[in-house]
Formats: structure tokens, C-alpha cells, sequence
């Protein structure tokens, strides 16, 4: 019995530097999970990531890009939706409130997406990497040089950075009714699990002189490397499958562990 022939499926993603695609110049480490996610599906899915390092979800609809996803998005695509990070921030130019304006603009994704017949599908931020109890969290996630004055990582405990701004999304996602993947605990689990130390293996700790891209080298407990972000996805694409059935049959899992540094 000949197999029936799968249909194409382009999946659409918007959010900030955790998922953006990074450039590839000077050995350049660091990578969005998004990036890598073309990986995990076979050829009949494409990937459109329009996510941007340092946006919000007012910045992205501010800045136009949203419009630009809308203007694209057919009956059938796929969006992804995920923000949080930026939000936090305290500047006016990103600042969203949970319970507020962040839900309203994530409402807003999914209404216009569903208006082109796209199905959106939402996420929450994946976890900082932070095991000291660090009030400088969210602002150090534009983080990129050592710096001697860093706060040291000095517990086992894994504390959360993103408080309402996680929770945001699972409301909206319910109110909805839209399919949900709660990417900050599935991360956080997956941190906690490898401790404070082999978690750095995941994100952007690069020793000075080990790469053009940072010569001085970077401690970074928000990005990814290309091993992490590959990590991330591979999570990312299994909870995908269980809450958005009809994506399971275009799933991979590529061996990843060669990645590993």
C-alpha cells in the first residue's frame, strides 16, 4: 500500500533573541532555538522565523514586523508565538504589563492569525539560567562581555525570573482556546536536572580567546549556544507534537549529542 503523500506546511515564528536566527560570522556560537528548528521536521515543513533579538510583543507590533507576518500568513500556516523576555523590561518603549497589555497584544496575534485561517499556536519564555537570587536577571539579558562584577551563581536552586510574564500566556492560551506549550517549565526542568554547573553547556559561557565572534568571552544565562538550541527545540517539536497532532507525522529527532562541546 503506497503512502499518502504529506502536504506542505510552512510554520511561522515570532518572539525574541532566544528563538531569532544569529549570524554565522566569526565561528559565532550563539544560536535562537528557532534557527535550528528546520531540523527537527522533515522537507515538507519550512520555517519562516521573523522572531528578532530584543523585541517585545509591543516592539514587534510597533516596529511593523507583526504586519509583515500578517500580511503573509495563508489558511493552514502555522504561527508560533512566543514572548516575554522584553516585556520585563522596564523601558517604554518594550514594557508590557501581564494581565494587561501583554495579553492584549498576545490576544491580538491570534485573533489577526486566525483571521488569514492560520493556526497559532502559544508558548511562554524559556527559563534564565539563574541559580543566585539575582535582581539584575532581566536586565542583564542583553548581556554579552565577562565581567568580573557579575553576580556569582552560588546555589542549587534554579529561581524564577519571569513570574506573571510566564504565567500570562497560559491564560490567554486557555481563554482561547489555543494550543500551549509551557517552554518555561519544560526548561526549567531540564536546567534544574543538569545543575549549575553542566547547565552552562547550554548557554553562551565562552571562554576569552575561544571565539572570534566574543574574543573577550561572554557568561550569557539567557541564549543558547548551538548545542542548547538544539536542546530547546528538541523539546520545543515533542510537546508541539502531543498539542498540535496533525505535526507529529512531519517530526525528526536528529542525534544532537555531537554537538555537544
Amino acid at each position: 500500500m503506497c503512502a499518502v503523500p504529506q502536504e506542505k506546511v510552512k510554520i511561522y515564528m515570532i518572539g525574541d533573541s532566544t528563538m531569532a536566527n544569529k549570524p554565522l560570522e566569526n565561528d559565532n556560537q550563539e544560536r535562537g532555538w528557532g534557527q535550528v528548528l528546520p531540523a527537527f521536521f522533515n522537507e515538507q515543513v519550512t520555517i519562516d522565523n521573523h522572531a528578532k533579538n530584543g523585541r517585545s510583543s509591543k516592539s514587534f507590533i510597533d516596529e511593523g514586523r507583526w504586519q509583515v507576518v500578517l500580511d503573509s500568513l495563508k489558511e493552514g500556516d502555522y504561527l508560533i508565538i512566543q514572548f516575554g523576555h522584553n516585556d520585563e523590561k522596564a523601558d517604554s518603549a518594550r514594557h508590557t504589563e501581564p494581565g494587561s497589555t501583554f495579553d492584549a497584544n498576545l490576544e491580538r496575534f491570534i485573533v489577526e492569525a486566525r483571521s488569514k485561517g492560520a493556526k497559532p499556536i502559544l508558548m511562554n519564555s524559556i527559563v534564565r539560567r539563574n541559580f543566585s537570587d539575582n535582581p539584575n536577571a532581566v536586565a542583564n539579558d542583553d548581556y554579552r562581555k565577562a565581567k568580573a562584577d557579575e553576580p556569582k551563581v552560588d546555589t542549587d536552586t534554579l529561581f524564577d525570573t519571569h513570574g506573571e510574564y510566564k504565567e500570562a500566556p497560559k491564560s490567554v492560551a486557555k481563554k482561547l482556546n489555543v494550543p500551549f506549550v509551557d517552554m518555561n517549565t519544560l526548561t526549567h526542568e531540564l536546567v534544574q536536572a543538569m545543575g549549575k554547573d553542566d547547565s552552562k553547556s547550554i548557554y553562551m559561557w565562552i571562554e576569552a580567546g575561544a571565539c572570534a565572534a566574543c574574543p573577550d568571552g561572554r557568561q550569557d544565562n539567557t541564549h543558547l549556544n548551538i548545542y542548547g538550541a538544539h536542546v530547546v527545540a528538541r523539546i520545543a517539536v515533542r510537546e508541539m507534537a502531543k498539542e498540535v497532532p496533525a505535526l507529529a507525522s512531519y517530526v525528526v529527532y536528529p542525534d544532537i549529542e555531537a554537538l555537544k562541546k
